[in-house]
């Protein structure tokens, strides 16, 4: 078991969600007469489905290592996080 010191930080699921949400229903009905663009918001979709899926692996295996885990909802939310003494001068 690895000691990070801290919870490892982690996008919270909702925003692979609401991105996902938006190309699929939005993003590709905009797309869909343009078979090349139609391609690449698919190729998209796909890459942020694998993306999620992948962030589920890591934490399975956190969970299965004890490695605490923090979910973020904003880039604000980890930059509070960090003390001073985390921040190379």
């Amino acid at each position: 078991m690895t000691s990070l010191g801290k919870p490892l930080p982690l996008p919270s699921h909702i925003h692979y969600e609401l991105l996902l949400q938006l190309l699929e229903q939005q993003t590709m009905a905009a797309a869909y007469q343009d078979p090349r663009l139609r391609l690449q918001v698919q190729g998209l979709i796909s890459t942020l489905r694998k993306a999620l899926s992948q962030q589920r692996q890591l934490e399975e295996a956190c969970k299965h290592d004890n490695i605490d885990m923090e979910y973020q909802w904003s880039t604000n939310q980890l930059a509070n996080r960090f003390l001073a003494e985390d921040v190379a001068p």
